[in-house]
């Protein structure tokens, strides 16, 4: 069994080689959220990662990877699952409003004790398709969610005018990028760097196109 140190330990090299300062009580709070989630995913089945160590760089760390590229003061986390990225970000920027969005019931339940038990004034979940979802963001975030394509055509309306939608790939999307929609623009892809992660990991920023 990995004690709660250990994966401290990992957490806070993970975010020193990110080169992140966070506030005070947010790794605590990451912990916390990684505890919960090993605790339900026994039972409910939320993620296929079930080592706490792996959890920690493969869903806290490699969530943490996109904070610098993260604006505005509301955020939509579209697709979030068990709240990935979405949790890792609202626990780093407390001040933001952040809307966790899944149309897995099971998961939703998972978010919502997450929201209670952690205390995170600043975050809703709602059960729902995206395309469903009203109101506008500045920031929008994806992670393995679905091609550029179709998570524009889902949920581009939640965009503001001058917001960004970050999405989070593994590969860089290539082949994926003739389909982004009209209206929409990719403004830079970042080759990120996420410590004790194997594999490529990409992130597609995309933005309104001027009218």
């Amino acid at each position: 069994m990995t004690s709660r140190a250990e994966l401290q330990t990992r957490l806070e090299r993970g975010i020193a080689a990110l080169g992140l300062s966070l506030p005070a009580g947010a790794v605590d709070r990451l912990l916390d959220y990684q505890a919960l989630l090993a605790r339900w995913n026994a039972t409910y089945n939320l993620t296929a990662v079930r080592d706490p160590v792996e959890m920690v760089s493969r869903h806290l760390v490699d969530s943490l990877a996109i904070v610098p590229y993260v604006q505005g003061q509301t955020l939509a986390d579209l697709g979030t699952g068990p709240g990935l990225p979405g949790i890792p970000l609202a626990i780093v920027a407390p001040e933001r409003q952040v809307l966790l969005v899944d149309s897995n019931g099971k998961k939703v339940r998972f978010l919502r004790e997450a929201i209670r038990s952690l205390k995170l004034e600043n975050v809703r979940a709602v059960q729902s398709r995206v395309e469903d979802v009203e109101g506008q963001f500045d920031c929008i975030t994806a992670r393995a969610f679905a091609s550029l394509e179709d998570m524009l055509a889902w949920g581009g309306h939640l965009l503001t005018k001058d917001g960004i939608w970050l999405a989070m790939k593994g590969r860089q999307p290539d082949e994926e990028l003739p389909g982004v929609p009209a209206g929409f623009e990719v403004r830079a892809i970042h080759e990120l760097q996420v410590p004790d992660v194997g594999g490529e990991r990409h992130l597609v920023v995309l933005g309104r196109t001027a009218v």
